[in-house]
């Protein structure tokens, strides 16, 4: 149906059209009885148009029956709107009718519980988005009656203000169209967004619709003649199929036009023709012979019947030079496969009459075959506003432009610039979690790789590994993003809690050491008491902040117990414990000696200590205290001139170095991943060197990093260690 020449329908034309496929009494009788019902409460109702509320209505049950949707559908699509506008609670339909159409028509309703008042807030609308797509994850029926429902109000949008025009335009071009082409349904997609071009750019569309109208006739003929010769050239081979010529849409000229900077007669699939065969093996058949008897332009062949688009569709597609020089875009497909191209997932999951409809189960077949139903779910979970939500979905859904295939032939559709951890958490989030490498086209490559279209990407996995931080900055996806975010979260929160008993211990000692009981004053009621004074959120929270230092347990001690020591208390203290109070002793690399003010310190070499190691000292005859790890085997066993040291807390802005030693396979590339690897982790490297032993092909690799304490150090080891033929990394000591 053209933009222009949109028929309005009536209820008679929706019985006739259900009538079609559906003949069982009950069946007809709910849709009748669905339509009564909303006509009863939406009297009195009407349209900007004039006309009455009534013939939307009609209007989204026809396409809906169009579609070939189930009685129950079309029954929901004439009441989508009774709760929003008629004051009909879902009881009173569940009541009526069932609960699943209540539950449909609850999902589709466009505004419900949201609070925002002013319908042009970007807010709203993104919280009207994500209801409906959530409840689309849900059930695929809900976004068949939307699609519907938006499909007619942009086929009468000329009765809304030009402001309004332009929004909703804009908001059917950003999201439902995409929806629209990610189910395949071409045939609705096409014309919302011929549509909302008209709407929004008025001059080019009309300028568009005038050359598309002057060559038609010029166009037609060459169509009408290579159809002709076409149909010849398979009859002689006996062949059964149809043919017919496909007439691009406006919008999709402009897109091209735009997109590839082309001049209109550059478009090169203006001149279209279809074919439509029985058989997979007769459209190859086909193929066949175009291109024996046609010389076909090379890179203009797509083979989408053995590797499926992530809607489904499925076609051949090649362009040839035909009748009179013209250049001719061929599709060649099966009934089926036809059907899907123009019906997309309402194609596939049609209604068909006795057969039982199982919601779940159908709508579990749909997620297997769709990723785009996972994707709602999956985002839906994440903790981010409507507005995050929608652009997420935009960004990583609406917006992919990237198709790359897993080893086994699945299409994965990334935004540009994606990487293989966006791969992998696209794949399945457990993936994502233990990715260690990747292989693109049979290439180790690193993990901040761009894909593109067409590689195969399979990822290297390990248990018991995790995403670092840096991954935050490598991804592209929101959806990766935020599922590292979690796994981060849930790391810290785990730390967190391995704290907080000792913590709580600090605090109870500081209590005894006071004279208090601490069972008195380690209580909740006095401890939520005094969470604000610190700025807590929760007791939890308070004993992780007195664990890392962050909170002074004095401080703490002194507000439970409303008794604040002064100087000349604490310093009497002190003399009674025979205690001098303590200065603050000078850091010497990091380094404290208790008890002594001054003394030359540096780190040993054989063993290279690095803030958090623990460590000891060793008095040298000309050099000082030298510091060791402590499982260095240069000081094993010594007691003699061994003295205890300790890193300075409070001088943390060091960088120490340490030398590791990495022992892998050989191959190409090793040396390139491991620099990759190191630079991605923000470790200065010092120095490098590489080895091979010919003799069983493992290659050494010596290098020195400078780092800013052992949990990055750790983390740089680890991460070595996930490279592709790594067997092992140690830190040197000798």
């Amino acid at each position: 149906m053209s933009v222009a020449t949109a028929k309005s329908m009536t209820r008679d034309d929706v019985m006739r059209e259900a009538g079609k496929y559906i003949t069982n009494p009950e069946s007809v009788e709910l849709i009748r009885h669905a339509a009564d019902y909303a006509y009863k409460h939406h009297e009195g109702q009407f349209r900007k148009s004039g006309e009455p509320y009534t013939v939307h209505l009609d209007n989204v049950a026809y396409i809906l029956a169009e579609l070939r949707c189930g009685p129950k559908t079309i029954a929901a699509g004439f009441l989508h709107d009774t709760i929003e506008d008629t004051g009909i609670t879902r009881e009173e339909l569940a009541a009526e009718f069932d609960d699943e159409i209540a539950d449909l028509v609850e999902a589709v309703t466009k505004i419900g519980a949201l609070k925002f008042r002013d319908k042009n807030d970007p807010e709203y609308q993104a919280a009207n988005h994500r209801k409906i797509f959530i409840a689309m994850a849900k059930d695929v029926r809900v976004i068949l009656i939307k699609l519907s429902d938006r499909l007619h109000n942009m086929r009468t949008l000329e009765f809304q203000p030009e402001a309004s025009q332009k929004r909703i335009s804009q908001e059917t071009l950003d999201v439902y169209a995409p929806i629209a082409h990610r189910l395949g349904i071409s045939q609705i997609k096409n014309e919302l967004e011929d549509l909302c071009f008209m709407y929004l750019n008025p001059e080019e569309y009309h300028r568009i619709a005038h050359l598309v109208e002057a060559k038609k006739a010029e166009r037609d003929n060459s169509v009408t003649q290579m159809i002709t010769d076409i149909t010849k050239l398979l009859k002689e081979h006996h062949l059964e199929f149809r043919i017919f010529g496909r007439s691009k849409h406006l919008y999709s000229i402009y897109h091209k036009m735009e997109s590839k900077q082309k001049r209109f007669d550059e478009i090169l699939d203006l001149l279209a023709i279809r074919i439509v065969t029985k058989t997979e093996l007769n459209c190859y058949e086909i193929l066949g012979y175009i291109h024996a008897t046609y010389t076909p332009i090379q890179g203009r062949l797509k083979d989408y019947i053995a590797v499926p688009k992530q809607n489904m569709y499925q076609s051949i597609h090649t362009t040839i030079i035909g009748f009179e020089g013209k250049i001719f875009e061929v599709q060649i497909r099966t009934e089926r496969m036809d059907e899907i191209a123009e019906m997309g997932v309402a194609a596939h999951w049609r209604y068909k009459e006795g057969s039982r409809y199982d919601a779940k189960t159908e709508q579990k077949e749909i997620e297997e075959k769709l990723s785009l139903f996972r994707d709602f779910a999956e985002f839906a979970g994440d903790n981010e506003s409507a507005s995050e939500y929608m652009d997420s979905l935009r960004r990583d859904v609406f917006e992919t432009s990237v198709y790359v295939m897993t080893p086994m032939g699945r299409v994965i559709d990334l935004p540009n610039g994606a990487t293989p951890i966006d791969f992998a958490y696209r794949v399945h989030t457990e993936v994502g979690h233990t990715a260690v490498g990747a292989i693109v086209n049979d290439a180790m490559v690193p993990l901040n790789t761009e894909l593109h279209t067409g590689d195969v990407v399979q990822i290297k996995t390990m248990k018991g590994t995790g995403p670092s931080e840096d991954w935050l900055k490598i991804v592209k996806t929101n959806q990766a993003r935020n599922k590292i975010r979690a796994y981060l979260q849930h790391k810290e929160n785990e730390k967190k809690a391995e704290k907080i008993p000792a913590g709580e211990k600090i605090l109870i000692d500081e209590l005894k050491r006071r004279g208090f009981d601490p069972d008195e004053y380690v209580e909740k009621r006095r401890l939520e008491a005094a969470l604000p004074e610190f700025k807590m959120k929760d007791i939890n929270d308070l004993f992780y902040a007195i664990a890392v230092k962050s909170i002074n347990p004095v401080k703490v001690v002194e507000k439970l117990t409303n008794e604040k020591r002064s100087v000349a208390d604490e310093m009497l203290s002190r003399i009674l414990a025979r205690e001098a109070p303590k200065r603050k002793q000078t850091s010497h690399n990091g380094i404290i000696v208790p008890g002594i003010e001054s003394m030359k310190m540096t780190l040993a070499q054989c063993c290279n200590p690095v803030y958090g190691d623990e460590i000891r000292g060793y008095i040298t005859k000309n050099e000082g205290v030298k510091v060791h790890r402590a499982d260095c085997r240069n000081i094993a066993g010594m007691t003699q001139r061994m003295i205890s040291v300790e890193w300075d807390t409070e001088d943390t802005d060091r960088t120490y170095e340490s030398n590791l030693t990495i022992v892998a396979h050989d191959r190409n590339f090793l040396l390139t991943d491991i620099v990759t690897c190191t630079s991605q982790f923000k470790t200065p490297m010092n120095q490098v060197s590489a080895s091979v032993n010919r003799e069983n092909l493992t290659s050494t690799i010596k290098m020195n990093v400078s780092v800013r304490n052992l949990d990055q150090l750790q983390n740089l080891i680890a991460n070595l260690r996930k490279i592709e033929s790594v067997i092992s990394v140690e830190r040197n000591s000798h």
